[in-house]
C-alpha cells in the first residue's frame, strides 16, 4: 500500500492550489480516504474525509467552500483543490486510507505555504 503525493508549494494569498496523491496496492473508491493538515506549531487537523459508507465528502469548518476532494477513478487517484487560500492554510498536507488520525497509511507530506 502506497500513497505517493505531489503538488503544493508557495501561493499568494487568494490563490489555489491542487495537490494529487496516487494510490497503489488498493484502490481508492474502496475505503474511506482523508486529508490532514498540520501547521506549524500545532496539532494535526482533518481536512476532508470521503466516506465509503455514505458517499459523502465532509469538510472542516475552515475549509469548507474552499476546498474540494475527489477521486479519479481512472488514475486511482485522490485529489484536493484548495480555492482562496489563506496564510492559516500553511502547513504540510497528507492523505490518508482511512479517516482516522490512527491509520498506518499516510502519505510522505507536502509543504503548503500561503505568503506574500
Amino acid at each position: 500500500v502506497q500513497l505517493v503525493q505531489s503538488g503544493g508549494g508557495l501561493v499568494q494569498p487568494g490563490g489555489s492550489l491542487e495537490l494529487s496523491c496516487a494510490a497503489s496496492g488498493f484502490t481508492l473508491d474502496d475505503y474511506d480516504i482523508a486529508w490532514f493538515r498540520q501547521a506549524p506549531g500545532m496539532e494535526r487537523e482533518g481536512v476532508a474525509c470521503m466516506s465509503k459508507t455514505d458517499g459523502r465528502t465532509y469538510y472542516a469548518d475552515a475549509v469548507r467552500g474552499r476546498f474540494t476532494a475527489s477521486i479519479d477513478n481512472a488514475k486511482n487517484t485522490v485529489s484536493l483543490r484548495m480555492d482562496n487560500l489563506f496564510p492559516i492554510d500553511t502547513g504540510v498536507y497528507y492523505c490518508t486510507r482511512g479517516c482516522n488520525e490512527e491509520t498506518a497509511y499516510w502519505s510522505e507530506g507536502t509543504q503548503v505555504t500561503v505568503s506574500s
